[in-house]
């Protein structure tokens, strides 16, 4: 995976995916983490972005997904178990093949990321404002009827 100590910083590459059903949009939680997040992974090294987010939906959540539309990048500054890191994410517009749990039935459903148990759940976009979605910049962007990213820059950290 791209992700290395930079200076002061933990630096990671990662990929994620806006998967919407209806009204909803489809977010996970680590276990330990008090915040949601876009599904996704950091990439690794020789395969692209789309390729990493097939590759973390089929080894966290074991479902089939294609990976569509570029929605944009993001910059996102935060801090994380003590450490500030650095992240540069690419958002992809992302379908689970029909035969999927994502799309046969309500949820929420369990994956697993590493040894850390994983939670999949669908969230209404008009009511983010209300829980802990990290970037933060994601409660407007998910809330617009056509969802675009375009570049965000995120800063959770304090100034130096």
């Amino acid at each position: 995976m791209i992700s290395f100590d930079a200076g002061t910083h933990q630096f990671h590459y990662r990929a994620a995916a806006v998967i919407l059903r209806g009204r909803d949009v489809l977010l996970h939680q680590l276990e330990g983490d008090e915040f949601w997040a876009l599904p996704g992974g950091r990439v690794e090294a020789g395969e692209t972005a789309a390729q990493a987010l097939v590759r973390e939906f089929t080894e966290e959540l074991g479902v089939a997904v294609r990976c569509g539309e570029f929605l944009g990048v993001a910059e996102n500054f935060f801090a994380h178990a003590g450490k500030p890191h650095h992240e540069l994410g690419l958002y992809f517009a992302v379908t689970p093949d029909p035969s999927t749990p994502l799309v046969t039935s309500e949820g929420p459903y369990l994956g697993v990321e590493g040894d850390r148990p994983l939670r999949f759940a669908w969230f209404d976009r008009s009511s983010l404002h209300s829980i802990d979605l990290r970037p933060r910049f994601l409660v407007e962007a998910l809330a617009c009827a056509e969802v675009s990213i375009g570049h965000a820059v995120q800063c959770d950290l304090a100034a130096p």
